[in-house]
């Protein structure tokens, strides 16, 4: 989230050289205009997923004298993030038509929950609103991924008001616990792109797997002494 203004400009210029390769629009002035437009949606999306799970907690502390979110951090994908993605995807020259229907999780929203039930309620609160739908659903806590990370992930389609139209955005929603936060940020920060050796690579993997586990344990025990207690 840390990005110098230097960087941002560059990764820009990089957008903007791909979307011209497309005949989409005519002038560099036209795309910077739909560019900024297009990420003010996604802005404004945010905002209104962001204050549903406000909503949430505000109404379950008023109920059960607690609140099930203990932060909320959100972001918009960068443009080079965005572009990498593209041409991953084999989507070259891009155009923001397929940057909008392709790339799903340039509203990101990351809600840290203190149980697990609390994950699961609050995700069923969300998706069960009318207006919100439910895209798709990635369970890495039941189904954790193969180098320990668990979190629970879902693109939902909200709808944004604007000035003279409604549209849908797409924002994708993590929800985990501290465990699971600690574990991902920590994991994030000492390999993000390090150049490792093999060996290096090798055993910090298996110890990383060792620490989600104990991540894990930790999850189960802090639930199971909560529902003795409200037992």
């Amino acid at each position: 989230m840390g990005q110098n203004i230097p960087t941002q400009e560059a990764e820009f210029n990089q957008l903007l050289t791909e979307l011209s390769k497309s005949e989409t629009f005519e002038t560099i002035g036209n795309m910077l205009e739909a560019w900024q437009e297009l990420m003010s949606r996604y802005r404004c999306a945010i905002m209104e997923v962001e204050t549903k799970f406000r909503v949430l907690n505000e109404q379950f502390s008023l109920l059960h004298e607690r609140n099930p979110i203990e932060n909320i951090k959100t972001r918009i994908k960068s443009p080079e993030s965005i572009r990498k993605k593209m041409v991953k995807k084999g989507l070259m020259p891009m155009t923001l038509e397929a940057v909008e229907e392709n790339i799903k999780d340039i509203a990101g929203i990351r809600v840290v929950c203190s149980f697990i039930d609390d994950i699961y309620m609050l995700a069923d609160c969300l998706t069960s609103q009318d207006d919100i739908t439910l895209l798709e659903c990635k369970d890495y806590i039941k189904n954790p991924k193969d180098n320990g990370y668990r979190s629970l992930h879902l693109i939902v389609e909200a709808p944004i008001f604007l000035q003279n139209e409604k549209r849908n955005m797409k924002v994708e929603v993590q929800l985990r616990t501290n465990a699971m936060e600690f574990w991902a940020t920590l994991e994030h920060r000492l390999r993000y792109k390090k150049d490792l050796p093999e060996d290096v690579l090798h055993s910090t993997s298996d110890g990383l797997y060792q620490c989600a586990k104990i991540s894990a344990q930790l999850d189960e025990h802090m639930q199971q002494i909560r529902n003795a207690i409200e037992q």
